[in-house]
């Protein structure tokens, strides 16, 4: 019998001149996890996008809890987002959404 995939979510705050889309800042994680840790490493990943906040500034995404660290290692690692300077900060972690949107 297989096993259900635990997942972490993690809120994230995009600081720059103004919030890129959701899919561009999916597109540069993913590629820093790319650079980062390879093609392996991007499919035990598993990243997605979940939500997006705009009255908070926040992009929401999901990844596997066994590739937390380098997800966040990952994020703190992208500097670019649609060919401009970006900074990407991690506001917080948790195993479900409702718990995730009491932190942040």
């Amino acid at each position: 019998m297989l096993k259900r995939e635990k997942r972490r979510y993690l809120a994230l705050a995009v600081v720059g001149e103004q919030l890129p889309s959701e899919e561009a800042v999916l597109d540069a994680v993913q590629a820093s996890i790319h650079r980062l840790f390879g093609e392996y490493g991007a499919s035990k990943a598993n990243v997605r996008l979940i939500r997006k906040r705009p009255e908070k500034g926040q992009i929401v995404l999901c990844c596997s809890h066994k590739a937390l660290e380098q997800v966040r290692a990952a994020i703190a690692s992208t500097t670019v987002i649609d060919s401009k300077a970006e900074a990407v900060h991690v506001l917080g972690v948790s195993g479900t959404l409702k718990a995730l949107s009491k932190k942040t």
